[in-house]
């Protein structure tokens, strides 16, 4: 391919370690961190959580951008040059650490933590019911390798757990649900309901007061998708009314939220601050190598995004 540029612009404490990786592994790459771009001719390859404006100018032999995060929501694709790949960050620190969140989660409410500490602050030592994993009915929004990896564990764990995507999957040990049709019958099955969905189009606004009124009586929600996905009223009017039991909340709409906002002090949500799977700068300027050798020689990039879908 000769001499080229790959550019690191997001974190910069992240991308000097990038920079470690890159100089181990690949030292005939001129590897650089925003702005020190260099000669802007040269660089082939970006790695931004934001792009700057103008890529086709700025960079006219670009040839891949890189999201140095598992999303890629945050990119203006009409602005993008239209036949540039996209590839999304897939590394085993954002799985490890997404499975870790969700199991944490699902166990809580598994176990009714929310109702014990909200017992604590009365003085009020009252045992609930005791029920298996196996009567808990758990529903993962999204099947994707994230969606996936969940799930195996929670199979492992002994919960009964189904799956929904816009496309069909088949997942070991998981009842699989594909497709508008096949929503409602999903959702009246899943008591612990995770969204793990990209956001697009279709699935801005999707947790609404339309979706809580099919799932069963009490049913909980762990969001660790995207902010815009969740209609913040109507999740604050399912809690009160006893239609939902609980939230846990990793992603909000804007981030972070302003102080007035309801969900800071609702007891029925605990929302912590978009940390529920972060990448792994080592891991992650692996994978980033890894994809570029799969790109010399012509072959798929893992985690190369679908335009038309968004993800």
């Amino acid at each position: 391919m000769g001499a080229f540029t790959f550019l690191y612009k997001s974190d910069p404490a992240r991308g000097r370690l990038w920079a470690e990786v890159f100089r181990r592994r690949a030292p005939h790459i001129d590897f650089r961190i925003w702005p020190d771009i260099g000669d802007a001719s040269q660089v082939r390859f970006l790695a931004a959580w934001e792009p700057p404006d103008d890529l086709a100018k700025r960079f006219p032999d670009l040839q891949v951008l890189f999201s140095s995060g598992a999303g890629v929501d945050q990119f203006d694709f009409a602005s993008l040059p239209p036949a540039l790949p996209v590839v999304r960050m897939v590394e085993p620190g954002i799985v490890r650490g997404m499975v870790e969140y969700v199991t944490h989660a699902v166990l809580g409410l598994h176990r009714d933590m929310p109702q014990y500490r909200r017992q604590q602050q009365e003085a009020c030592w009252k045992p609930l019911p005791v029920r298996t994993a196996a009567e808990r009915r758990v529903g993962v929004l999204g099947l994707g390798s994230l969606g996936q990896a969940v799930l195996a564990q929670l199979v492992a764990l002994g919960f009964d757990c189904a799956g929904w995507s816009r496309s069909r999957h088949q997942v070991q040990g998981v009842q699989c649900h594909a497709g508008a049709d096949e929503l409602p019958a999903f959702l009246a099955r899943s008591y612990i309901l995770v969204c793990l969905l990209p956001l697009t189009d279709s699935t801005r606004g999707f947790l609404d007061a339309r979706l809580f009124s099919q799932l069963p009586e009490g049913a909980s929600l762990v969001h660790v998708g995207r902010g815009p996905q969740l209609v913040d009223a109507d999740l604050l009017a399912a809690l009160e009314s006893g239609r939902m039991g609980d939230a846990v909340l990793d992603v909000t709409d804007p981030e972070p939220l302003p102080p007035e906002h309801a969900f800071w002090r609702h007891p029925r949500i605990q929302l912590t601050p978009h940390i529920a799977s972060m990448t792994q700068p080592l891991s992650a300027a692996e994978a980033v190598l890894d994809n570029l050798e799969r790109f010399e020689v012509g072959e798929p990039m893992q985690g190369l995004v679908d335009r038309a879908r968004g993800y």
